[in-house]
């Protein structure tokens, strides 16, 4: 049934455009004119469908609103101030104080202001996820409505279904450019994720233009042969028709949903150029024309007439608060039946672990043949996954080369006819993979995507916003150097490493053998705030006797002296990571044989070794000792910062070539003589 408009409707809109105007006046920086031709849509949606209590923003089973387009932001925090959002702290407690507040939205734009100039999880609450580069809401809205679907699967009991929620997600013509909408999109529609909405923002409108200038395909046909239901609203100012959309997607059950809504860029406003009116400020006079013709005061900024604040309390406020109240009486009858399946959600929640998880790590005993460490990996991971019910995943259809299939009994395949499925099949598609990845991250899942290191950069963007959020994304990559051989430079990552270390708060892991990887495992398993990239190996690498050389366990200080010297005191030290330790453990034994003193610290992690003290740091690598030598198959940059500018690095200067791997680490100087040689004249220098 669809409610009458009624003048609070209209007033409430109309507010709404007005603070979008004054926040982005005041700033004299950002877009007015998507907000303001939107914003009939976004008010119909919070006002009257949106299950979402702005008492408890994080209540579990709220619907998720994603605003996609985020460079409209200002929409974003108008709606959060006007609903009355609560703040919520780093450890998940509601606050006493208003998220966005009416100084935040005359702060727009600011240093320090809770209203961005783009969405940013974390840091104003009822932000659901970071949004900015297009594209990125909506395909991590994927990885939202499967979450949903995979905790109704798990936790779901007759009478109780504590897991039902609806994503949503605000999108403009730029997203529907994006290649990652496309594929993020072509698989939510193989999913049949019908608790998925997208609004699509037709305004045909951006930066440069009309979209004439560069986008002319029919996009509801597009959806329609992606699996998706699709409606049109022919103006987004007509809150019934709104309505009779966002109720057909409620009605649907078997695909997801695409609102075409067709909508006028700065609507109201004067100004003709509508580029203009997207990206910059409409300037005081305009703000002034267009708030006379919208039955505003023309000389009073961010007006808030009487009623509105009252208006949104009895919509969404009141519905929310009782779908949320009525869902934490549901989660007390649920907790009495099955107290197990509660504490786990609860956990979840927290991004807490169950108790004794660590005892499902193994260990591997010595082997000089060894063990890929993608296949150790894939090990830990297995058995890992059996005490954590929610650490699942998949791979963009590589899962048998990064070896991350669960293999268990029950471990089963996600997909429509079965959503309790554990692996995840994203299909050739690394950069909606991240993003989708992200989405369940942000549910509180613990999920991990893999690939080809070589592919990171594909995939790159959603890898920067799972640290840019600071969410536990677990981005797992085999094939970690020229040791791909054969498939040539084209797939033999170089720079790939560099560019990974490179990004602030994601922690790089390139385990050296396969207790390493355990290692490695039991200090991601546990993060809550950092995303972490496991850089894993094709070919097997030894797996080091621990007996004869440091415990693994050094791996949570990123770097440790696995071989020190006979005497202690080294002349020369041979940092490495990855395949390359065994290399300079072999050298090393050369190196004795010659009468040098040469220490191997194994690296695999230098974020972490980066955070340790400064006395710990200068015991594994001694000022004083100034002959080193770096070795990795990747680009040098970085290692500087190691081995000093007296040092040595022997690594990767130009791309790759097609060859078996035994010619490749002659010719580009992996083999322990040349190591050797390189240390010997490290030592000569520094005498």
């Amino acid at each position: 049934m669809t409610t009458t408009t009624t003048d609070l409707d209209t007033l409430s809109v109309n507010t709404i455009r007005g603070l979008c105007m004054d926040a982005v006046q005041r700033a004299e920086s950002g877009h007015p004119g998507t907000p303001m031709g939107i914003a009939p849509v976004a008010y119909t949606l919070w006002q009257r469908f949106l299950r979402f209590d702005p008492a408890d923003p994080i209540w579990p089973n709220r619907d998720r609103f994603v605003l996609s387009e985020g460079h409209a932001s200002a929409l974003l925090w108008s709606l959060l101030h006007l609903t009355g959002v609560r703040a919520v702290d780093p450890d998940y407690e509601v606050l006493g104080r208003a998220s966005v507040t009416l100084d935040d939205l005359k702060t727009f734009r600011q240093l320090g202001s809770r209203c961005p100039g783009h969405p940013e999880y974390r840091w104003t609450s009822g932000v659901e996820t970071t949004t900015g580069p297009l594209g990125q809401g909506v395909a991590t809205s994927v990885g939202m409505a499967i979450a949903g679907r995979w905790l109704a699967a798990r936790y779901n009991k007759d009478g109780l279904p504590l897991f039902d929620f609806d994503v949503y997600a605000l999108a403009g013509d730029g997203d529907m450019m994006e290649g990652i909408a496309s594929e993020a999109a072509s698989l939510a529609g193989h999913q049949r994720l019908s608790n998925l909405c997208w609004i699509y923002d037709s305004n045909r409108t951006t930066i440069e233009g009309h979209t004439d200038l560069a986008f002319t395909e029919d996009v509801a046909e597009r959806f329609l042969a992606y699996g998706w239901n699709v409606t049109t609203v022919a103006d987004a100012n007509d809150l019934g028709a709104v309505e009779r959309a966002l109720h057909s997607f409620q009605a649907e059950d078997e695909r997801p949903t695409l609102v075409v809504v067709h909508s006028h860029i700065g609507y109201g406003s004067p100004v003709e150029d509508t580029a203009k009116a997207h990206g910059e400020p409409l300037g005081a006079d305009s703000v002034r024309e267009t708030k006379r013709f919208l039955g505003m005061p023309d000389d009073v900024d961010f007006f808030i007439p009487d009623g509105v604040y009252d208006w949104f309390a009895r919509g969404i406020g009141a519905r929310g608060g009782a779908a949320r109240t009525d869902w934490r009486s549901m989660f007390e009858a649920y907790r009495a039946q099955y107290p197990e399946l509660a504490d786990e959600i609860e956990r979840m929640q927290r991004r807490e672990l169950p108790d004794g998880w660590q005892q499902a790590l193994p260990t591997f005993p010595a082997d000089a043949k060894g063990i890929a460490t993608r296949d150790s990996s894939g090990r830990v991971l297995n058995a890992l996954a059996q005490a954590v019910p929610w650490l699942l995943g998949g791979a963009a259809d590589l899962a048998p080369s990064t070896k991350t299939h669960l293999t268990f009994p029950g471990a089963g395949d996600f997909q429509a006819d079965d959503r309790s499925g554990r692996n995840f099949h994203f299909g050739v598609r690394e950069h909606a993979a991240a993003a989708i990845t992200n989405g369940m991250a942000l549910t509180k899942l613990r999920p991990y995507w893999s690939g080809f290191l070589i592919f990171s950069d594909y995939a790159r963007a959603a890898i920067r916003l799972s640290a840019l959020m600071e969410i536990p994304t677990l981005h797992i990559f085999s094939h970690d150097s020229i040791g791909v051989g054969e498939d040539g430079p084209t797939h033999q990552p170089v720079e790939q490493l560099a560019s990974l270390r490179a990004m602030p708060g994601l922690l790089v892991f390139r385990p050296a053998d396969a207790n390493e990887v355990v290692e490695t495992w039991r200090v991601v398993a546990g993060l809550r705030r950092e995303p972490a990239a496991l850089v894993l190996s094709r070919q097997p690498l030894p797996t080091l006797d621990r007996n004869r050389l440091a415990a693994a366990s050094g791996v949570a200080m990123g770097g440790y002296v696995l071989a020190d010297a006979p005497t202690g005191e080294p002349d020369v030290i041979l940092l490495a990571t990855g395949s390359e330790v065994a290399l300079a453990l072999a050298a090393r034994d050369d190196l004795t044989a010659d009468g040098i003193a040469a220490r191997v610290v194994s690296m695999p992690c230098w974020e972490l070794f980066d955070r340790q003290p400064r006395q710990y740091r200068d015991q594994v690598l001694p000022p004083a000792v100034r002959a080193r030598v770096a070795i990795e198959q990747a680009s040098t940059l970085g290692w500087e910062r190691y081995v000093g500018d007296a040092g040595a690095i022997v690594g990767m200067h130009t791309f790759g070539a097609s060859a078996p791997l035994k010619h490749l680490l002659t010719k580009f100087g992996f083999v322990p003589e040349r190591v050797a040689q390189v240390a010997r004249e490290q030592v000569a220098a520094n005498r």
